[in-house]
């Protein structure tokens, strides 16, 4: 098959590798043009467009993608992965056998922008990947194939995307043999068990100590590694990347019970938080200045010994 593809992140980029290294042939790639890098450093290239240029590939990288931009490629189809843009109909309508998105969640739950985080925020035991037919909807076509896997207790958003990543390009390439083949068969998407995963607003990784423990570790691995939950303690912007439940029984005096935000334990582990509901042990944290090293464990308490000091606490408000 000739293949199109439009895709922008590293998941998206795994995507096309394997499809380079297959038996179908890639005419072209769409990505999002370079976006600004941090502090006003140069523009930074999408992992798509590294890939496309390293295997000499056209590349397109328009700021609105249109049909018309499309006609001078040869295409059987249309693979989208993570691309960034929700593509008119007549773009889907141009390949012979249309457009098919790589999406990260079971849908029809996670329909939408950001299906790994909010999958690990809302506490799924499961999530995969589904190989979808596109039309104009968002995320609403019909599925070839869903491939499932677990979200463990511990897990990150770094973490499950690997795994994800694992599963898409084979199940990809699966639905390639059978389009080829006329064997393919897919199913609309059942009208129960829908959820949008909005996108993520980096104001949401600033921790409401008011929320339950459960919440806010969940939080945390969903914003790790991008972009990093964080708090504010004695007017400092500490990235908080690690946490676990703390099921210590802790005594107080009738009266005494710390409020969300007190640093109630400073131990090997890390820094114990009293939540509104629960606490919370921080075991990976980051402090502005310096190397901006990751702190881990026994290391958080040495680091600023006055700064975490038992009875200190974070600001509690849920927004910057």
């Amino acid at each position: 098959m000739n293949i199109l593809f439009a895709g922008t992140p590293d998941f998206a980029a795994l995507h096309l590798q394997a499809l380079v290294n297959s038996r179908h042939t890639v005419t072209g790639v769409i990505s999002q043009p370079d976006k600004p890098g941090k502090r006003g450093k140069q523009t930074r290239p999408s992992p798509v467009k590294l890939l496309a240029l390293q295997h000499q590939l056209p590349l397109l990288q328009p700021e609105k993608l249109t049909a018309e931009l499309l006609d001078q490629h040869t295409t059987d189809v249309l693979i989208v992965v993570a691309y960034g843009q929700i593509l008119s109909q007549s773009i889907l309508d141009l390949p012979q056998y249309g457009a098919i998105n790589v999406h990260a969640s079971l849908l029809p739950r996670w329909r939408g922008a950001a299906p790994i985080q909010r999958a690990i925020m809302a506490g799924d035991s499961r999530t995969g990947v589904s190989i979808m037919a596109m039309d104009a909807g968002l995320d609403t076509g019909p599925v070839y194939q869903q491939s499932v896997v677990e979200i463990d207790p511990d897990e990150t958003t770094g973490t499950l995307l690997h795994k994800l990543a694992e599963l898409g390009p084979s199940a990809l390439l699966n639905t390639l043999d059978q389009l080829e083949n006329q064997t393919a068969e897919v199913k609309l998407q059942p009208a129960s068990g829908l959820t949008y995963a909005s996108k993520i607003n980096k104001h949401e990784a600033r921790l409401n100590w008011n929320d339950s423990a459960v919440n806010l570790n969940r939080i945390i691995r969903a914003f790790n590694p991008e972009p990093i939950a964080y708090s504010v303690l004695d007017e400092l912007r500490i990235r908080i990347w690690e946490t676990q439940l703390d099921t210590t029984d802790y005594q107080f005096q009738a009266g005494d019970k710390p409020s969300p935000g007190s640093i109630i334990a400073t131990t090997k582990q890390g820094l114990t938080v009293a939540c509104g509901t629960g606490n919370l042990t921080i075991t990976g944290l980051q402090i502005p200045g310096g190397k901006g090293t990751l702190v881990r464990g026994p290391q958080i308490r040495n680091a600023r010994a006055t700064l975490f000091q038992t009875g200190k606490i974070f600001q509690t408000l849920a927004h910057a």
